[in-house]
């Protein structure tokens, strides 16, 4: 499937709820009410200023999948956060939502990009692995993962 990026610099929520079933949004968001509160998710989730969250549409134009970046331990970083696809995007798209999280990533100036993945979520531990993150750590059920960006252009 060719997904293409959508910035979304409304910071409208609303699509991402829409497209996020109310038992989906503790895999997501563990800490976050159900049902899905756009409230909440601007205050404490996607609040801070640079924040950036992107919407991925599929051919013909319909949002099937978010992500954030937030910055990380420095502006150079990005932590991907709330990485999201509808369920019909899903097998075999974690290469090419990788490669736009990359992308939007280095667009906003990061050298490197970090992120916590559940160890039990194997298809996106896998794919993360797949793309070339390191895993750093395990803690508490969680695997935090980087990826040096301009090593990858270097490659």
């Amino acid at each position: 499937m060719a997904l293409t990026l959508r910035r979304n610099r409304d910071h409208d929520l609303s699509t991402f709820a829409a497209m996020l079933p109310s038992e989906e949004i503790p895999l997501i968001n563990p800490n976050a009410k159900v049902p899905f509160d756009e409230m909440e998710w601007h205050r404490k989730w996607l609040g801070d200023q640079d924040d950036v969250s992107f919407y991925l549409q599929d051919p013909a134009g319909r949002e099937v999948g978010f992500f954030a970046l937030r910055v990380g331990v420095g502006p150079e970083v990005r932590h991907l956060t709330y990485v999201y696809l509808v369920e019909e995007a899903r097998g075999g798209a974690a290469a090419e939502v990788t490669e736009h999280v990359e992308q939007a990533a280095r667009d906003l100036g990061a050298s490197s990009l970090t992120l916590k993945v559940e160890v039990d979520n194997a298809p996106a531990l896998n794919a993360y692995l797949s793309a070339g993150y390191e895993e750093l750590s395990r803690r508490q059920g969680m695997a935090t993962m980087r990826l040096d960006l301009e090593e990858r252009l270097a490659a």
